[in-house]
């Protein structure tokens, strides 16, 4: 089992973003995970079995302003996941997407109240998502009961989908 869970973001407009920038979100966000990917399939397929699962976001499903690169990286990182698991199925390997919504974590606590505020208004359930309501998502692709799931996007989001 192979959980990528790593990414950063530096917001901004991209009028006003630096190559440099640019490219830092699609090295960390993108070509981490294929490095990983690439690194972990050989063993999956010599042993005909295994789960990867990557930690997407809600923002690759709708994009978001002042993350386009954010938000490209995880759309990316959706497709890639879909086409992985076409690639690696018949070896017994699933391949799936865990694309979470706004998540109370030490990092976006540090936007204010007044963001966490907007944030859970624009959530249907009226809350931010846990770390652990997450973990149970990607428990669940890893455990048995995720055997015939493959190619999905799953998104623990509280109905978050503004468009």
């Amino acid at each position: 089992i192979v959980v990528n869970n790593a990414g950063i973001t530096r917001d901004g407009l991209l009028m006003a973003m630096s190559e440099e920038m640019f490219d830092a979100v699609i090295a960390a966000n993108l070509k981490g995970t294929f490095h990983v990917m690439q690194t972990v399939t050989r063993a999956m397929i010599k042993q005909r079995g295994g789960r990867i699962i990557n930690i997407s976001s809600v923002r690759g499903l709708v994009g978001a302003a002042m993350e386009t690169h954010y938000s490209a990286t995880k759309g990316a990182i959706n497709a890639f996941t879909k086409a992985l698991a076409k690639e690696l199925g018949p070896s017994g390997i699933t391949v799936n997407a865990v694309a979470p919504g706004a998540v109370y974590t030490d990092m976006i606590a540090e936007l204010g109240e007044d963001v966490l505020e907007y944030v859970r208004n624009e959530t249907p359930l009226g809350e931010l998502g846990t770390v652990e309501q997450i973990a149970d998502t990607v428990y669940f692709l890893a455990d048995r009961s995720g055997d015939f799931i493959t190619g999905q996007i799953i998104s623990p989001n509280g109905g978050y989908v503004i468009c």
